[in-house]
């Protein structure tokens, strides 16, 4: 797992799990899509992509998301969590479970079927 991680908070108000498995078109995208949402999101929150074996461009776009978001003034935490083959997306996201450290957890499919701008009215409705 790699990834930028600035507060000491040992529970963000919220963690988006993303399991991404040769999204190469979509990852930009869907990452400054949900770095504009989760702005927006009063505290802390984190994203956790999880490449399920991922075998075109999409590792380094991931790490370059991460690399991007380091070194910003932003209560969003972004990690990667790297499967060495294709498990699926059932085991990516018990890994993306597994690292998430939110009150509130939230999957969201990296093909953008759901649109991250989504999340606030899901929040709202808990």
């Amino acid at each position: 797992m790699f990834g930028k991680r600035k507060s000491k908070n040992p529970q963000p108000a919220l963690s988006v799990v993303v399991p991404v498995h040769n999204e190469e078109e979509n990852i930009e995208r869907l990452h400054q899509r949900l770095l504009s949402v989760l702005r927006k999101i009063e505290g802390e929150t984190e994203i956790l992509y999880v490449d399920d074996g991922s075998t075109d461009r999409t590792p380094g776009l991931l790490a370059e998301c991460v690399a991007a978001v380091r070194n910003t003034e932003t209560e969003i935490n972004v990690s990667v969590i790297v499967l060495r083959r294709n498990y699926g997306q059932s085991a990516a996201l018990a890994a993306g479970f597994d690292h998430a450290r939110g009150r509130v957890v939230v999957t969201l499919d990296a093909d953008l079927q759901n649109p991250p701008e989504e999340i606030p009215r899901l929040l709202a409705k808990l």
